[in-house]
């Protein structure tokens, strides 16, 4: 290599590449990096992800919400949410989303993009179980994204709630161990991923980019799939 394309290349180096050749499946990096930025507590949630959606008449939104598991194996990452809210009926109505994790700290991305269908009830029960109590009593008494006269009003619906299920204040501040169901309007998603994106970033914004696609089947059982083979590719930053 001539000496000025090694400048180059030393100069437009980040300080770290994506494989090459890129791997067969890009689940074994996503995993490494989403561990990573707990280790590291790159931020206060750094299992947080953007969540794009379009409801049945095209209009686009976004949200940050928090992923609580993502299947390297099978290649979904799961979230907790309203089915009811307008995030919920979006998805339940096109049945597709993306979402992006962002480590500015890290310097690192990942967007993932494909179908999207709801958590087997087992796995959501089992979710809301081990969530904090207020926050249990909070699935009850909020209609997620629907409007609220008051703050009032909110804490006054809190106050049902906690009354239905025989809670009381102190049993919330101690995390008292008091069963409240999951409701059947809210549990988990599975978005498979038929996209990933990898990124990192580099100087002068000639970053290291690449992605998989693969194509997606339904695979019998409630928030089943399985994919076939990933096709990896570099892409131009």
């Amino acid at each position: 290599m001539p000496a000025d394309q090694r400048d180059v290349s030393e100069a437009y180096s980040p300080p770290e590449l994506l494989p090459d050749p890129l791997p067969a499946d890009p689940f074994p990096i996503v995993r490494a990096w989403f561990d990573e930025a707990h280790d590291r507590r790159v931020q206060p949630n750094p299992n947080a992800m953007t969540v794009a959606s379009v409801d049945g008449d095209g209009n686009p939104s976004a949200r940050v919400v928090l992923c609580k598991k993502l299947d390297e194996g099978s290649g979904h990452v799961v979230f907790y949410t309203n089915y009811e809210s307008r995030k919920g009926r979006a998805l339940l109505d096109t049945a597709k989303a993306a979402a992006v994790f962002h480590w500015d700290a890290l310097d690192r991305q990942v967007r993932i993009e494909g179908p999207v269908v709801q958590s087997p009830a087992a796995e959501s029960d089992a979710y809301f179980a081990s969530r904090p109590l207020e926050s249990r009593i909070g699935a009850w008494a909020s209609d997620q994204s629907r409007p609220v006269g008051s703050r009032q009003e909110l804490l006054d619906r809190v106050s049902e709630a906690m009354a239905r299920f025989k809670v009381r204040v102190e049993d919330i501040r101690s995390n008292t161990d008091v069963f409240v169901p999951r409701p059947a309007h809210w549990g988990g998603f599975r978005l498979w991923a038929a996209r990933v994106e990898l990124w990192v970033g580099g100087p002068g914004r000639v970053h290291d980019r690449a992605c998989w696609t693969r194509e997606l089947l339904p695979d019998g059982g409630q928030g089943s799939t399985r994919g076939g083979a990933w096709e990896a590719t570099r892409l131009q930053p």
